[in-house]
């Protein structure tokens, strides 16, 4: 009875380590790491803390919200890191900078350190911010990389889970702190860096498995993001509808935890069919087979690559000899290609666009004369939509791809015409048009981010991936600051100066320049859909240069690379 006992122990203490070693824990990991990444969003929620605290006025607030911006969109140093250091490093090195750079700005808050001068602040948050690119760096790349045949899904699940990172630290800031905006900047500095250093040797590349369920997987994940996200936007609503005493928000916080950490729970079913199968007799004749073919398919490639090994100069590797589509580009051969100058010029523009529009709501809504409480309506549709967006480009791109071979590339195209719809809603607005304005700018804002970081993936490979999608996503701050600070703002402060002058004042007898009505930013919009339409052009001559690759089998190599390692997991068994 005792040697039965042991042995059931001993078969599941191999189960367990089995689950933390497999590549859906890593994957669960992931998902709470990318949970705890979006603190940038949450900056609305403590702003006016920092403000109030440091007596700053509103042109210093929007300085440290460009450096907020800026942090949270330079992500090439984790990039290059990651190229050298092994994902372990690239996440504690983030965690140390989320924890210095909002601990610091907590402090200063609270005045536990003197007044810090305007541009150490902008350095602390710059600091903070800038950490979740090693966060996204350490945990998406790596999925990514483990699950190639299945990225779009994988980006899409990713970065929804970082679209509801402001909503869930929300809830939890709630339950333990109360409602006290300064202590979430607590929250912030530590929970995202404790998630990374607990999980820390979790996350790392392993072997390709090819499992014919993996999709029927992905699926049950979306359907519980999707639960959660609804959960959080009823109670978002509900909190400012009814006063909660704090066993309801523990209660609500712990709900929203429960969600989070249910796919945990399907991870460990399918590793346990997993854990199995591995203990179960195979047929030595099938793995002679699939390792005859894998003999021949590793043959051919050899004889490529001897085909293709002739020395050129380096400057004729970088413009001229590139490797096709789909295969490993060297960084610059990536940068300074043609794709992705167009993928450049189209993600300036969708998301430059996106990004003024989402910074601008508010003072949309208050132009247009909406009350406070159903701007923060706006916002969380906006929010909520975002993350269906990004769920959506991610797991409807990738069914398109696979059964009817529907370019990526086109999606974003369509993502960026919708996006246009939106920024002309608000140019020409009409009763409750904001509220649709909110849904379908939040939902292409979404959209865009999982479509470009898939695509530079299938257009350039995996090599490299950690440097070049964090490349790719350089575009988006610069957009933001030409199209907010140098179109935006300036124009809407003209059409308030106008409305000052009817009046008969100056700017001087005024302590902030406002401007009410259709025309605040009419004129400011028009040249943001234009500025999208134009991204959706670049999009579609990106589309014509890809149309034969996106027709081919682009996951035919990780397809193989699955099957071989099968083969050689199973020859080993027998061995």
């Amino acid at each position: 009875m005792g040697e039965v006992t042991m042995g059931k122990g001993h078969e599941i203490l191999q189960f367990t380590n089995h689950v933390i070693q497999g590549r859906w824990f890593s994957l669960f990991t992931s998902f709470l790491i990318m949970a705890g990444a979006g603190a940038t969003y949450l900056f609305g929620t403590y702003s006016k803390e920092i403000k109030a605290s440091l007596e700053y006025d509103q042109t210093t607030l929007n300085l440290l919200g460009f450096f907020k911006d800026l942090g949270a969109n330079v992500g090439v140093c984790s990039g290059l890191l990651a190229e050298i250091t092994p994902t372990w490093f690239v996440l504690l090195v983030g965690a140390a900078m989320n924890f210095t750079g909002y601990f610091m700005i907590w402090l200063s808050v609270v005045g536990k350190v003197p007044k810090p001068k305007v541009w150490l602040m902008c350095m602390y948050i710059c600091l903070g911010a800038n950490s979740q690119n090693f966060a996204n760096t350490g945990a998406l790349v790596t999925s990514v990389r483990n699950f190639p045949e299945s990225r779009g899904n994988m980006i899409g699940l990713l970065k929804g889970f970082t679209g509801l990172s402001g909503a869930i630290m929300t809830q939890l800031y709630l339950a333990v702190y109360g409602n006290d905006a300064k202590s979430l900047i607590l929250l912030i500095a530590w929970l995202p860096a404790a998630i990374s250093v607990i999980f820390v040797y979790t996350i790392r590349e392993m072997r390709v498995v090819k499992q014919p369920n993996q999709l029927r997987i992905f699926y049950y994940c979306l359907v519980i993001a999707i639960v959660l996200a609804l959960f959080l936007m009823v109670m978002t609503l509900v909190e400012k509808a009814i006063q909660f005493s704090h066993a309801a928000y523990v209660g609500t916080a712990t709900m929203a935890c429960a969600l989070l950490f249910l796919p945990l729970l399907v991870f460990v079913r399918e590793e346990l069919g997993v854990f199995r199968r591995k203990n179960l007799p195979i047929d030595p004749l099938q793995v002679v087979v699939v390792l005859e073919k894998e003999d021949k398919s590793i043959t051919s490639e050899i004889k490529k690559e001897d085909g293709n090994n002739s020395k050129c100069f380096w400057f004729n590797d970088i413009f001229f000899n590139k490797p096709a589509r789909g295969e490993d580009y060297s960084i610059l051969q990536a940068l300074l290609s043609t794709d992705m100058l167009i993928l450049f010029v189209a993600t300036f523009c969708g998301l430059g666009t996106s990004l003024t529009a989402v910074d601008n709501l508010g003072q949309i809504g208050e132009s247009l004369g909406y009350p406070t409480t159903t701007i923060k309506s706006f916002v969380s549709l906006l929010s909520i939509w975002n993350f269906f967006g990004r769920i959506f480009s991610g797991f409807v791109s990738e069914t398109l791809l696979v059964k009817y071979k529907f370019p990526r590339t086109l999606m974003m195209t369509l993502v960026l015409l919708l996006s246009c719809i939106g920024l002309l809603l608000i140019a020409f607005p009409f009763p409750g048009s904001v509220y649709v304005a909110s849904v379908i700018i939040g939902f292409s804002f979404g959209a865009q981010l999982p479509l470009l970081f898939s695509i530079i993936s299938e257009l350039f490979g995996l090599k490299y991936y950690s440097t070049l999608f964090n490349c790719g996503q350089l575009a988006s701050p610069l957009g933001s600051y030409i199209l907010n600070v140098k179109v935006t703002g300036p124009l809407y402060d003209r059409e308030a100066l106008k409305d000052l002058a009817k009046k008969g004042l100056t700017r001087s007898s005024v302590k902030e320049l406002t401007c009410i009505g259709n025309q605040c930013y009419r004129h400011a919009f028009i040249i943001l859909a234009s500025v999208a339409f134009f991204g959706a052009l670049a999009s579609l001559i990106l589309v014509a240069r890809t149309r034969n690759f996106y027709k081919g089998d682009i996951y035919k190599k990780f397809r193989k690379q699955a099957e071989a390692e099968m083969a050689s997991t199973n020859n080993n068994r027998i061995h």
